[in-house]
């Protein structure tokens, strides 16, 4: 009939690649490599052919054949699908490679270790110990060309043609006939008369030796050459002359050799074999020990083989954490590997796991994510992150705790750049808006504005204009110094995003008010800045045509490519108050400032309160879970020197304030406003001692008063003719720039829209506050005296009486 005339090998579900055969053990069987033809998945073909006159080696073939199909184990190679018919065999496995190619391809790249070695020879016993103590079954061809190796470095024995029952039963072992595998037979087997004393093992164990002299030497020569060890380590020449022993009945049992190299200090004693026996069985251990595996997982994981970490240690990753609630654990060492693996890859294994991973309320694992966003930002599309991964961050901006908090600004500089129109230009101006106005940690509100001054760029030219000014503006109004700092830098580090009107009216007043704060290095940076922005002023003025090239970039779409400018403009201000955080300020007692853990206000001795972390920093200066090695507590201005090229005062001076700002950059060594840099500077509790906490901030934050119309007759200075002796009758150039606010104007309160500077008092603020304190105590004067005289009127009243009147 037709069905019988079909070809079972063009049916058969695997296809033989078109490459020359890799070549495989001397015997019947030739190597190809293959793949799956309905999924493309690559496998290795073991092939036989029929030959007529050959029948002890096919029935040799047909053997090994059936044996490799019923024997299961993680150290023997493993089947998949198999062919038999009149004119060939097929075995299919799992995709391996000859042990004697794949360490000849390590040792050429330079990769090949020791730990590699430990752990497969710790296989390849394994499996014999399997074979004779479990199943009876003597190997009977262990060598090297008889391991495979598969993609992730494991070692599986293979070469079952020669293979017997332990207790006599189908017969002695079969004949080889082949010399190059015969040269590995212990010596005992050339004793006729069979009166040497062994164990089943003795010559199994016997060919282990040579396995192992081959993988350190090379191919074995001849016997003779087993007598000297060569490269074998030290750790490994006893055991290893157990086995080349010409008693048989010394030999050990695969087991006990096992145990004897995973002895103290033995070769099989390391973290890579301890690792790979834990994945073997992490399936049945208690999550407890899960836990403290994963973490210190990541330790050892630079020291491993590439292969073995992308297809040994990712897969455990990924399924401890679909199905084993690992957590945060395992986000360390799962990046980690990912460093491995390309671009395609990476989106298919761990993309997938990431976004699952923002949707977790599990507060440890949203803050890990988010420290080590940097290394999975740039596999992440653009759709990704508005919709799956955006509205989940975007709940750390309202968290309760303040590291979370501080971390979800700090990302927002990596996801910027993919965030489409409404969540970068709304949503994100909203939550910073906020931020910067409410929050109660200092250190927040100036990671909030040093944010906001490096992603303008990626702004839309509207938020920029409206947003920009009035946000730098804001900073440099808030109680705390840093972010005093920051607003500066802001402004710096945007400067080309500003008209030349902006820079008069809105922005060189901020700048002018800050020449006078009690703080160091709040003055330094203002005076730079107003220096910049002069000169910037100054090149426009004497050359009107490079107007239009000063502000090109003002009504500019966003442009990505203007952030790296201001990239390092400014560090990260460093949050003392979480947990996380505060370790980290305890172990760089030298790198970060100390606060303490109320909310940032004002105090009464007008500066603010440093907390003692000199023990802490002590007795946790060793301490390990430190979050990342990023520099944290400096506010730099480097960026900012490229920001101005046109200002030579700027560069020049850049390294010398650097230098001073020891209270805010270098921190942990002096308090933000106890000390200034300046050895001959005098304190600012001496300078400032003053100001009233209060009243000092409160005015602060407040806006100004509009000032007192003049009197009526009062010239403005623009009317006056100063240099001649005649009234002149041309315009004043300057009369065009006055302006005069309406008495009935009210200024804004709270919002990002335009701030009035026309209003500012000419009065010095410790005049304000003697002031203020004067009228207390006359007012307190005033109410004492009304009560003593109410009560000398009246006089004391009468027990039992009651009051009429």
């Amino acid at each position: 009939m037709w069905f019988f005339a079909r070809d079972p090998v063009r049916d058969f579900p695997f296809e033989l690649s078109p490459e020359l055969p890799e070549g495989g053990p001397p015997g019947p069987w030739v190597l190809h490599r293959g793949r799956k033809k309905a999924t493309g998945s690559p496998v290795s073909i073991f092939v036989y052919d029929v030959k007529p006159g050959v029948e002890e080696q096919t029935q040799v073939a047909k053997a090994a054949f059936k044996r490799l199909k019923t024997l299961r184990h993680p150290n023997i190679l493993a089947y998949i699908d198999g062919l038999e018919t009149d004119k060939c065999l097929h075995i299919v496995t799992e995709a391996v490679t000859p042990l004697g190619a794949y360490l000849k391809a390590r040792a050429e790249a330079g990769d090949l270790k020791e730990l590699e070695l430990s752990w497969g020879l710790h296989q390849i016993v394994k499996a014999l110990s399997f074979l004779v103590n479990d199943c009876s079954l003597i190997h009977n061809n262990v060598c090297m060309a008889a391991v495979f190796v598969d993609r992730a470095g494991e070692w599986k024995l293979g070469g079952l043609d020669y293979m017997y029952s332990a207790q006599g039963n189908g017969g002695g072992p079969p004949r080889k006939g082949i010399p190059e595998l015969e040269q590995y037979d212990p010596p005992e087997l050339a004793d006729a008369s069979g009166r040497a004393v062994r164990e089943k093992w003795s010559a199994d164990m016997w060919r282990l030796g040579c396995l192992i002299w081959e993988v350190f030497n090379g191919p074995l020569p001849r016997a003779a050459a087993l007598r000297n060890p060569g490269k074998i380590p030290k750790s490994l020449v006893p055991h290893y002359c157990e086995l080349v022993g010409a008693n048989p009945k010394v030999r050990p049992n695969p087991a006990r050799f096992l145990q004897n190299c995973r002895a103290p200090d033995g070769f099989m004693n390391n973290r890579f074999v301890e690792i790979n026996l834990f994945l073997e069985e992490i399936q049945i251990k208690e999550p407890a020990e899960k836990q403290k595996f994963f973490q210190e997982l990541s330790k050892s994981l630079d020291s491993f083989p590439e292969d073995f970490c992308r297809h040994k240690v990712l897969p455990q990753l990924l399924t401890a954490f679909e199905f084993g609630n690992a957590g945060a654990v395992v986000l360390t060492p799962l990046f980690k590997v990912g460093k491995f693996l390309g671009a395609e890859e990476y989106q298919q294994k761990i993309i997938p796991v990431v976004v699952k991973m923002f949707s977790s309320t599990d507060r440890a694992m949203r803050i890990r994510l988010l420290q080590q966003m940097e290394q999975f930002i740039q596999y992440l599309d653009e759709p990704t992150v508005n919709t799956q991964i955006f509205p989940h961050v975007v709940h750390g901006f309202l968290d309760t705790n303040p590291a979370i908090r501080e971390q979800t600004v700090k990302s927002m500089l990596l996801l910027a750049p993919k965030l489409n129109e409404t969540n970068l230009n709304v949503e994100l101006m909203k939550h910073f808006a906020r931020l910067q106005a409410k929050d109660e940690q200092g250190p927040i509100r100036c990671n909030t504005t040093v944010c906001l001054g490096k992603i303008g760029s990626y702004l839309s030219a509207s938020t920029r204009h409206r947003v920009l000014t009035s946000a730098f503006s804001r900073a440099t109004k808030d109680p705390f110094a840093p972010s005093r700092v920051a607003g500066v830098l802001g402004f710096a580090a945007t400067h080309n995003l500003y008209s030349m009107n902006d820079c008069a009216h809105k922005i060189l007043p901020v700048l002018c008010s800050l020449t006078v704060d009690p703080e160091r290095s709040v003055r330094d940076q203002a005076f730079k800045a107003i220096r910049s922005f002069l000169s910037k002023l100054e090149s426009v003025s004497e050359d009107p045509t490079q107007l239009a090239e000063a502000e090109k970039d003002v009504h500019a779409a966003s442009s990505p490519g203007m952030g790296g400018a201001a990239a390092s403009w400014a560090g990260w201000a460093v949050t003392g108050v979480s947990s996380l955080t505060s370790k980290l300020i305890r172990a760089h007692p030298t790198a970060a400032p100390a606060e303490t853990n109320v909310p940032q206000r004002p105090v009464s001795e007008g500066h603010w309160e440093t907390q003692e972390e000199s023990k802490d920093a002590e007795e946790d200066s060793t301490a390990a879970d430190r979050w990342d090695d990023e520099d944290w507590g400096s506010l730099e201005v480097s960026g900012a020197e490229e920001a101005y090229p046109g200002d030579p005062s700027f560069k020049q001076e850049a390294e010398s304030v650097l230098a001073q700002q020891d209270n805010w950059s270098t921190g942990g060594q002096a308090s933000w406003a106890g000390q200034t840099s300046n050895p001959g500077h005098k304190s600012q509790e001496s300078d400032w001692s003053s100001w009233e906490a209060e009243d000092a901030w409160e005015q602060g934050w407040q806006e100004p008063s509009p000032p007192e119309p003049p009197p009526e007759g009062t010239r403005l200075a623009s009317e006056y003719n100063w240099g001649g002796p005649e009234p002149s009758d041309k315009g004043d150039p300057f009369a065009a720039l006055s302006v005069r606010r309406e008495a009935g104007a009210q200024p804004r309160r709270d919002s990002w829209g335009d701030d009035n500077w026309e209003g500012l008092e000419a009065e010095s603020r410790q005049a304000k506050a003697e002031l203020a304190r004067k009228k207390r105590e006359e007012r307190r004067q005033e109410m004492e005296a009304k009560r003593a005289e109410k009560k000398t009127a009246k006089g004391p009243m009468k027990l039992g009486t009651r009051k009429l009147d």
